[in-house]
């Protein structure tokens, strides 16, 4: 089979294709004839080593593919890693039927992307109704989701953050009641503005650096910031837990991965969205297809901050 192998931590570089033993089932385990695999702005970190979990050489990158198994189902699939590549093998608990009329790529979008929008707002912000949610990066994979899924929820104000005017334009068709700049000089300032002066709720935050640090000093009493990733690979400033007393606010970091070991977290989640997508109740927003062989200019351009939505690699070019 071909596939992308990692044979030393770095940048897009390390991304090599590589002809591989087919793989073949193993217990508990199944094969998948992969047909699109996912990209993750998680799967930057694991192939420089700045991954949440430990990462060992060599490796094949990607968390979620989409197939067909020996039995002919068609089904997407969440990994332990190995998802760029013709086959993969995963467990039948992170495996699920993808219902007929649902593309490949609306899939993948809403399997770890989504599952994750859908598990911030749901069961780490418990967001109520009339709530202001920011929602940083909203032309993004989470984002796209989060912002169509918190208006269905009721959210008071949804503002999100984009870097471009193309990709604030994509947040407002979305649903988004206000988009920022992400690069605003006192984003601070900008989030309160555009909740008319007030305080924010929640904020979904994936950035670190500095857009930790405004986004926390923009929350108002009782408001929680949802921290699940760290694009900028920059640290925020540390957080005062007397600080957090004072101004009645809190902190709670999100891993997807933990929702692994809570049996239906992930197929309940997914089946409501995959019913919504079905409906045109959801838009899964699709933002590239590219050949395996060209795994590392999907992580060029998702690094570069130039892509929109949910990336996928096809292990048949």
């Amino acid at each position: 089979m071909k596939a992308i192998e990692v044979s030393e931590f770095g940048g897009p570089e390390v991304l090599v294709l590589r002809d591989l033993a087919d793989l073949s089932p193993v217990d508990g385990f199944e094969l998948i004839e992969v047909s699109s695999a996912g990209v993750n702005y998680a799967d930057t970190h694991q192939i420089d080593n700045s991954y949440l979990a430990a990462t060992t050489l060599p490796l094949i990158p990607g968390a979620e593919v989409i197939g067909t198994t020996a039995d002919g189902r068609r089904v997407m699939a969440l990994l332990n890693g190995g998802g760029y590549a013709q086959q993969a093998l995963a467990h039948p608990r992170s495996t699920f039927d993808v219902p007929d009329g649902i593309e490949d790529g609306q899939a993948l979008a809403l399997l770890l992307q989504g599952s994750t929008a859908w598990h911030i707002l749901a069961t780490s912000a418990k967001m109520s109704e009339g709530e202001s949610i920011v929602i940083h990066a909203g032309a993004g994979g989470v984002g796209t989701i989060a912002i169509q899924l918190a208006k269905r929820w009721g959210a008071g104000r949804v503002i999100a953050t984009a870097s471009s005017p193309e990709k604030r334009a994509l947040a407002l068709e979305l649903g988004a009641d206000v988009a920022l700049d992400s690069n605003s000089e006192d984003l601070k300032q900008a989030l309160q503005d555009a909740n008319d002066g007030a305080k924010v709720d929640v904020v979904l935050e994936m950035t670190g650096g500095a857009t930790f640090d405004a986004s926390l000093a923009a929350l108002a009493p009782f408001g929680r910031l949802i921290t699940y990733g760290s694009a900028s690979r920059s640290a925020p400033s540390p957080v005062d837990p007397g600080a957090l007393i004072k101004g009645s606010r809190g902190v709670i970091g999100f891993w997807l991965a933990h929702c692994f070991s809570r049996p239906g977290m992930i197929g309940d989640a997914l089946s409501e969205m995959l019913a919504m997508a079905a409906a045109g109740e959801l838009r899964p927003v699709l933002g590239g297809s590219y050949p395996l062989s060209e795994a590392r200019r999907a992580h060029e351009d998702l690094r570069a901050r130039v892509t929109t939505g949910k990336l996928v690699l096809d292990p048949s070019a």
